[in-house]
C-alpha cells in the first residue's frame, strides 16, 4: 500500500485536513496545505501529482467564489505563508514580492520611497497572486495600464511541481510563451503562482477628484468623450449609476499644475472638486450576479438602455476604458447578459450557488485556450472546471 496523500504531502510543509469553511463554492476540500517556501509549494505539487489530486490555489480568499465551482478540490494551497516582500530596487523602479503578500502592504512598503504599484485594491484585502490570477481591472488602468502591463517578472509552480521563472521586459520561457500574460487572468488553472516582479511608476505630487452629475447616460458619455478628447489627461474617468448617473475623473501630477488641470476639468463637466474620490470609486456594485462588461467607451448608452429593464442593476466602472461591473438580480440575468453580450463580452464573476447561467459567452480563443491547458495541466487537475469551457 502506499504512502496516504496527507503523509505525502506533510513532507513537503504544514498540511492539515480541511474544514466545512475550505470548502470552495459548496465543494469540501480533503487537504489545505500552506507552504512557506517556493522549494515546499514545488514540493507540495509534486506530491500532488504523484497522487492524482486537483489543486485549487487560494491567496486571501476574496475572489474564491469567482468563476465556477470545482469539479473536485482535494488539495487547497494557500499562500498565507509566502508573503514576503523579496526586492525593492527603487532606482530601477522595480518590486518583487511573493504571491501571499497583500496588495496593501506592498503598497506601503514603495510608498516609503514615493513610488507606487499603479494597481487598484478593487476587492479589499487582496493578495499579489490574487490580482494577477483574477486580472481584475481599476480605475487607473486608464493611464497605467493592467496587471498585465505592470507585470515584468513570474515565477510559478506548475502541475508536475517544476519550478518555473520568467522575467525581464520580454517575459517568456523557452517554449516561447509570455508566461506573464498566460497567468494573468488564468485563475489558477494554469499553475502556482508563488513570485511576482512588477514596474512601479513615481507616487503624483498631487491628486484631485471632480465629479459630476449627468442627466442621463447620453450626458454622460458627452461628459467622458470630453475628458478624453481633451489634453489633461486624466489618470481615470469612472461612471456609476443609474439613478444618478455619476462621472468622476482623477487628476494626478505635479503639485503646480494639478489647481488649473481640475478648473479645466469642471469647465468641461461641471460637478465638485475633493481631494478624496467619491464612496463608490474603485467598488465592485453589490447584486445577486456580478458581471464584467468589456466593450467600446461608446456603448455606454446602450447598455444603460439594456440594464434598463432588468430589475435592481448597479454599473460602475472604467468609462474611459470600456470596462464596467454590473451588478443583477438572479431572475432574469440571464436574458440580460444575453442583450450586453451584443456589444462586447459580458462574464459572470460571481453568482448564487447553483444558478445556472452561461458564465463566459461566446469566446473565440477557446481551442487555443484549451490547448494551453493540455500543455500546463496535462492532468487538468488545476482548478478543474473554473474556467471557460470547463477548462
Amino acid at each position: 500500500m502506499g504512502t496516504p496523500p496527507i503523509d505525502a504531502l506533510a513532507k513537503a510543509c504544514e498540511v492539515r485536513p480541511g474544514e466545512p469553511e475550505d470548502a470552495v463554492q459548496g465543494v469540501a476540500a480533503s487537504y489545505v496545505g500552506a507552504p512557506a517556501t517556493v522549494a515546499e509549494a514545488s514540493e507540495l505539487m509534486r506530491a500532488a501529482a504523484e497522487h492524482g489530486l486537483a489543486v485549487v490555489p487560494r491567496g486571501a480568499g476574496t475572489k474564491l467564489h469567482w468563476g465556477a465551482p470545482p469539479e473536485r478540490c482535494d488539495l487547497v494551497v494557500e499562500t498565507r505563508r509566502l508573503g514576503r516582500l523579496i526586492e525593492h530596487t527603487a532606482g530601477d523602479l522595480v518590486v518583487r514580492a511573493e504571491a501571499g503578500l497583500p496588495l496593501d502592504e506592498l503598497q506601503e512598503r514603495v510608498a516609503g520611497t514615493r513610488q507606487q504599484l499603479a494597481l487598484d485594491g478593487v476587492v479589499p484585502g487582496s493578495t499579489v497572486g490574487g490580482v494577477i490570477a483574477a486580472a481584475t481591472p481599476g480605475p487607473r488602468g486608464l493611464l497605467y495600464g493592467s496587471a498585465r502591463d505592470l507585470l515584468i517578472g513570474i515565477t510559478v509552480i506548475r502541475a508536475d511541481g517544476v519550478i518555473a521563472h520568467a522575467g525581464g521586459k520580454v517575459v517568456k520561457n523557452v517554449a516561447g510563451y509570455d508566461l506573464g500574460k498566460l497567468f494573468t487572468g488564468s485563475r489558477g488553472t494554469l499553475g502556482l503562482i508563488t513570485e511576482a516582479a512588477f514596474r512601479l511608476h513615481p507616487l503624483p505630487q498631487a491628486s484631485a477628484y471632480v465629479t459630476a452629475t449627468a442627466g442621463d447616460a447620453a450626458e454622460a458619455l458627452a461628459f467622458v468623450r470630453a475628458l478624453l478628447r481633451s489634453p489633461l489627461v486624466p489618470s481615470a474617468i469612472e461612471v456609476d449609476g443609474p439613478g444618478p448617473i455619476n462621472v468622476a475623473v482623477l487628476l494626478e501630477g505635479f503639485a503646480e499644475a494639478v489647481p488649473a488641470r481640475t478648473d479645466a476639468a469642471r469647465a468641461l463637466i461641471g460637478g465638485e472638486t475633493g481631494a478624496e474620490p467619491p464612496p463608490w470609486w474603485g467598488r465592485l456594485p453589490g447584486g445577486e450576479v456580478l458581471a464584467e462588461v468589456r466593450a467600446a467607451p461608446s456603448k455606454l448608452t446602450a447598455i444603460f438602455a439594456d440594464l434598463a429593464g432588468a430589475g435592481t442593476t448597479r454599473i460602475r466602472g472604467s468609462a474611459g476604458r470600456g470596462v464596467w461591473h454590473v451588478g443583477l438580480p438572479a431572475g432574469g440575468a440571464e436574458e440580460t447578459l444575453g442583450r450586453l453580450r451584443r456589444h462586447g463580452s459580458a462574464v459572470v464573476l460571481a453568482a448564487p450557488d447553483g444558478a445556472r447561467l452561461d458564465r463566459w459567452g461566446p469566446l473565440a480563443a477557446l481551442p487555443l485556450m484549451r490547448r494551453v491547458k493540455d500543455q500546463f495541466d496535462p492532468e487538468h487537475r488545476l482548478s478543474p472546471g473554473r474556467f471557460a469551457g470547463g477548462i
